[in-house]
C-alpha cells in the first residue's frame, strides 16, 4: 500500500545513480541490460532513443502509473509514477542497482552521487508562487516585501539543502517548483498545472569497499522516509493540500 498516495494528487519514487565515468554505449550491451529489465516486468515494452540519444524502456503512459527506466552517458534513471506500493517501486530501483555492476561496469568506485528521490504533485489552477508563500509562509524579513501596496508574486521557490553527516557526503533537499509565470500574472488567466515538491536524500562520492548500491540505497530510502515522516508531511505537504481545497 502506498502511504502517500491520499497526501498530493500525483507521487512518484525514483532513483537516479551518476556515475564518473561514461556508461557503455554499444547496441549489444544497452539493449542485453533492457532485456534483463523487461524479463522482470513485460509490461515495460516502449523502448526507443531521444534526440540526445539517451535510451529509455517505460510502460504505457496512459493508464494512471507507469515504470520507467532511461540510460544517460553518465546517469542511471528509474522511476514510478503513482506505485501502488512503494516497496514495488523500490525492488524495480533495486533491480537496476543489482544489475549494472556487471551488465554496464559501474563499480562502487565509480559513484559520483546515488539519489532516492520521491515528488509529489498538486495540481491547481492560479497563481502557485502566491498559493505556496499562502501556504508555507515567508521569513519575517521578507513579509514586509509582500505588503508593498500593488505588489503580485511572480516566483516563490523555496529550497533547502541539509548536510546529513560531518563529512557532507549526505545530504537531503527540499525543492519546491511552481510553473506560473509573468504572462499568466499579467492576463490573470492560469492553466491547471501541477506545483511540485521534490525530497531527496542523497549520497556523494565512491562506496564504501563493503557497501553495495542496493545496500547504501536502502539506506537512503529509510533516512528519507524518516525525514519526511517528521519535517515535511505536516510542515509542507499538509499546508499546501489545505491550502487549495480551500481555493
Amino acid at each position: 500500500m502506498n502511504p502517500y498516495a491520499s497526501l498530493a494528487d500525483d507521487f512518484y519514487v525514483n532513483m537516479t545513480l551518476n556515475t564518473e565515468m561514461q556508461l557503455p554505449a554499444g547496441r549489444e550491451t544497452i539493449l542485453g541490460f533492457f532485456e534483463r529489465v523487461q524479463k522482470k516486468y513485460p509490461t515495460m515494452r516502449n523502448f526507443y532513443t531521444r534526440d540526445n540519444c539517451d535510451f529509455v524502456l517505460e510502460e504505457d503512459k496512459d493508464n494512471g502509473h507507469q515504470r520507467w527506466v532511461t540510460l544517460e552517458p553518465r546517469r542511471i534513471c528509474s522511476g514510478q509514477f503513482n506505485p501502488e506500493d512503494v516497496d514495488n517501486a523500490v525492488e524495480q530501483h533495486s533491480l537496476i542497482l543489482d544489475l549494472v555492476p556487471f551488465m554496464l561496469s559501474v563499480s562502487p568506485l565509480d559513484c559520483e552521487a546515488l539519489d532516492y528521490m520521491m515528488g509529489f504533485e498538486f495540481t491547481y489552477r492560479g497563481n502557485h508562487d502566491e498559493l505556496v508563500a499562502e501556504a508555507l509562509g515567508v521569513s519575517p524579513a521578507m513579509e514586509g516585501i509582500l505588503e508593498i501596496p500593488g505588489m503580485k508574486m511572480l516566483n516563490y521557490e523555496p529550497t533547502m539543502t541539509i548536510a546529513l553527516d560531518d563529512s557532507c557526503r549526505r545530504q537531503a533537499r527540499l525543492t519546491i517548483e511552481t510553473r506560473t509565470n509573468a504572462y499568466q500574472v499579467r492576463r490573470g488567466e492560469f492553466p491547471e498545472e501541477p506545483i511540485v515538491v521534490f525530497f531527496t536524500v542523497r549520497q556523494y562520492g565512491s562506496l564504501e569497499s563493503q557497501m553495495s548500491y542496493e545496500a547504501t540505497f536502502a539506506q537512503l530510502r529509510t533516512c528519507a522516509e524518516q525525514l519526511l515522516e517528521r519535517h515535511v508531511i505536516d510542515q509542507v505537504l499538509r499546508p499546501l493540500q489545505q491550502a487549495i481545497s480551500a481555493k
